[in-house]
């Protein structure tokens, strides 16, 4: 017996030392992320809440609080059960539906856990050192769409939820307590007002919920009946004399919900904390990489655009067959450097030469296409140039429309290039599974040769 005793203390320390090992890896994550968010001042542009979020999600584990959500339709009870868990009027609440229109929240602080509580003395606590309660909007309110919205973002971020029902729980309830649940954190369905009806009937309908309703949601555990605001009737002598009932509030029956809560701190506490810590930090890290890939894709783009117009220009201004050719490779090879240095792995010339002529060959058609274009093309626009003076500047306009043409198939193809170099910078400096040739043949059927050729010819148009 001795022995058995002391293996469940060892097993109970050690869950206690792990408890207290995860929490602060979870505090020095956060704390890393923070420091190695390495995000330039464009990218932070939007996303300053995501940001914010990771620094008080750090100070509530700095705090070391438990935050505590409660969710419910209109007129369920859910600010007088904070106030009767409270025992304080801290809450608004009110007969009238929707008094609270915004997210409250208060920290409730308890000193001397285990004894208020009663606590497991053989199990190790590990709980925070207080409770934050956030109180929200009824889910059915006028509004109600923006409001869940507010209702699975809050969901997102605390630790335990408390959804409140008041009687047989309705479709919209349920829908609800289903979406929360795909928030994967812990539920307790509180079974509130259960003062206002008889014993037999308050029974019937817990076990109509608990069979019935939410048996494939929430085990019997995890549903609890409470009344937070109960009303006591009195007789009571009127002005006339004759006899009436009068009412007035009783004593909040909350001791179950409440014990069930801190029992939970008491040995989940810390680690559900982390847990929260950790998926909120995930989904923050991978919105952060891609706003920081879409600012990137955006300055890259930008930067593609600034070459395929150079090379538009260079291409219809000049006359000579062999410079076209020249000056073409070299602005690509210019591109594919710049390129390589803003993602973070700079290429010499050689290797954004040899880069360049694998891309080429991928592309087959584009590149040959443009080949047969300066060669063709530019012997007609240097024919065209050399006549300008004996034809009076005649010659000018079809000039101007030949070398339009040129360089709006030069511009498609340095787009093209640019596009799958950002790929292959991208991938970090790969392929990835595919072969050059499959990936540059994806890209390419994105790419809209024609709005390309329009945008090309536009712009020219206004520079020549």
């Amino acid at each position: 017996m001795e022995d058995s005793e002391n293996l469940a203390d060892a097993i109970a320390n050690f869950n206690t030392i792990q408890s207290e090992r995860n929490y602060q890896q979870a505090q020095d994550t956060l704390r890393r992320m923070l420091v190695n968010l390495d995000l330039s001042q464009r990218e932070r542009s939007g996303l300053e809440s995501e940001i914010a979020e990771l620094s008080n999600m750090l100070i509530k584990l700095d705090r070391a609080v438990f935050q505590v959500a409660v969710f419910g339709m209109v007129g369920r009870g859910k600010s007088s059960l904070l106030n009767a868990l409270i025992g304080q009027e801290v809450f608004q609440a009110g007969v009238l539906h929707g008094v609270t229109k915004e997210r409250q929240q208060v920290v409730w602080e308890i000193d001397n856990w285990q004894d208020q509580f009663d606590l497991d003395k053989d199990t190790p606590a590990t709980l925070q050192e207080a409770i934050e309660f956030i109180d929200t909007p009824g889910i059915d309110e006028v509004e109600g769409e923006q409001r869940q919205i507010l209702a699975h973002e809050i969901a997102l971020r605390v630790d335990l939820i408390l959804f409140i029902i008041a009687g047989d729980i309705s479709e919209l309830e349920l829908q609800t307590l289903s979406q929360l649940r795909s928030a994967g954190k812990p539920i307790l369905l509180v079974f509130n007002k259960v003062d206002r009806y008889p014993d037999r009937d308050k029974l019937a309908i817990y076990a109509k919920i608990r069979d019935e309703r939410v048996k494939e949601i929430l085990s019997p555990s995890e549903i609890i009946m409470v009344a937070a605001a109960p009303v006591t009737m009195r007789a009571a002598a009127r002005e006339d004399g004759s006899m009436g009932i009068s009412y007035h509030p009783g004593t909040p029956q909350v001791a179950a919900l409440k014990s069930r809560i801190v029992e939970i701190l008491q040995r989940e506490g810390k680690s559900l904390a982390a847990l929260n810590a950790m998926l909120a930090a995930d989904r923050i890290q991978k919105q952060t990489i891609d706003r920081k890939l879409d600012r990137r894709e955006e300055a890259a783009n930008d930067m593609i655009w600034q070459f395929v117009m150079s090379k538009a220009i260079a291409i219809a201004l000049n006359p000579f067959t062999a410079a076209d050719i020249i000056a073409g490779a070299a602005i690509d090879i210019g591109m594919i450097i710049r390129l390589s240095k803003f993602y973070g792995m700079p290429m010499t010339r050689s290797g954004a030469t040899g880069l360049l002529q694998s891309i080429a060959i991928g592309m087959g058609g584009i590149t040959v296409s443009e080949l047969v274009a300066k060669l063709g093309l530019s012997g007609i626009k240097g024919l065209l140039a050399l006549l300008a003076p004996a034809t009076g500047g005649i010659s000018i306009a079809p000039y101007t429309a030949v070398a339009l043409t040129q360089a709006s198939i030069a511009g498609v193809s340095t787009y093209a290039i640019g596009q799958v170099t950002k790929t292959y910078l991208a991938n970090g400096a790969s392929w990835g599974e595919d072969s050059p040739k499959a990936v540059i043949a994806q890209i390419l059927v994105t790419i809209d040769k024609h709005s390309i050729v329009d945008r090309i010819k536009q712009e020219l148009g206004s520079r020549l």
